[in-house]
């Protein structure tokens, strides 16, 4: 039923086809458009969130109105507002889709009952928690001491297909700097590829 989803705990894990079809009937699918929100800030997040194809993103909202976007989760990657889905408080978070879009969601109540029922479950989610630290450490640490620069290019190295699917107005908002830096940086690129190209 959720090919994508089997496949993928399938390489990531050591589960049983069996348990990991359970696994699967326990989710809902759901199709999101481009730009159709998935949670929405002051909503609870209440579900377990995989991606089986397209792209989400985490955001907030400054003040200003300005957004600020925490992470993009493209296809065979899971996301979710950890403190609100923990707490069952009001998110802070917005979580919207990049483009069109298949998740399947897991209620609460149902993934915690499969994290007592499957040990090896709980083992893979709790490396998925520790890699996700890791990398929000690293991205804080890049944002702080990183130049604008440097921060673009950490970016394009590390998701090399995400520039073809994003706006910049995005990717500026995930870098924490502004549309004109971004452009200008990009702008300079272009042109020393384009004089390495010519040497």
């Amino acid at each position: 039923m959720h090919t994508e989803f089997e496949n993928y705990l399938a390489s990531q894990t050591d589960l049983s086809g069996e348990t990991i079809r359970h696994i699967g009937s326990m989710a809902t699918m759901r199709k999101l458009h481009k730009n159709e929100a998935l949670l929405t800030s002051g909503e609870i997040c209440r579900h377990k969130v995989f991606i089986i194809n397209g792209m989400l993103r985490s955001y907030y909202l400054r003040t200003d109105g300005s957004e600020h976007i925490l992470q993009f989760s493209p296809q065979l990657t899971w996301t979710l507002d950890v403190e609100s889905y923990d707490k069952q408080t009001p998110s802070l978070v917005n979580i919207e889709a990049v483009e069109k879009t298949e998740v399947l969601l897991w209620a609460k109540p149902d993934f915690d009952k499969l994290l007592k029922e499957i040990p090896e479950l709980k083992t893979f989610s709790e490396r998925l928690i520790a890699r996700t630290i890791y990398h929000n450490r690293n991205r804080i640490l890049t944002i702080l001491s990183g130049t604008p620069e440097e921060r673009y290019l950490e970016f394009v190295n590390t998701y090399p297909d995400y520039l073809a699917r994003l706006p910049l107005r995005m990717v500026a908002a995930y870098l924490g700097i502004s549309l004109k830096t971004l452009t200008r940086i990009r702008h300079a690129q272009l042109q020393r590829e384009a004089g390495i190209m010519d040497k």
